[in-house]
């Protein structure tokens, strides 16, 4: 091969080349993360979360059900905890109307626990949407309790 003066050469250029085709990650989508809802058909405010998962980037699978008891019993959601609808996410159960913002601390911090809930339904949480009452979120199942995750 003959010098024309370039310092890379023909393999230097072509790795240059590809290099430069190859997706950086920079721009990229994330693929976004699948939540699993199960919902009674009726429930509007349940609609209202799913929209805000959805706003806020998540896959949203709707399971509508008759009863959603049956669910929780099998996420080992304590009753003092229950609310309208139950999700589960990559391992965790999401009860009721969690903001999207709580379950990405959830999925990034990866707590040893069962999941979060909003108890019962706060009129300020996503779905409902009626400002003003402050509500917590709180983390179950783990080994120390449960324990306070967020306020709002």
């Amino acid at each position: 091969m003959r010098n024309t003066g370039n310092s890379l050469g023909r393999r230097g250029v072509l790795g240059a080349l590809l290099a430069a085709a190859a997706p950086s990650g920079r721009g990229m989508a994330a693929p976004a993360t699948r939540v699993e809802v199960w919902k009674d058909p009726s429930c509007g405010c349940c609609e209202g979360w799913v929209r805000h998962m959805r706003a806020a980037g998540f896959d949203v699978t709707v399971r509508e059900v008759a009863d959603v008891q049956p669910i929780k019993a099998a996420g080992n959601v304590p009753e003092a905890l229950w609310s309208c609808h139950t999700a589960r996410v990559e391992g965790y159960v999401v009860e009721g109307h969690v903001p999207a913002a709580d379950l990405r601390r959830l999925l990034a911090e990866r707590p040893r626990a069962r999941g979060l809930s909003a108890p019962g339904m706060p009129p300020s949480s996503p779905g409902m949407d009626m400002p003003g009452t402050p509500y917590e979120v709180v983390l179950f199942g783990a080994e120390d309790g449960n324990r306070v995750w967020a306020r709002h």
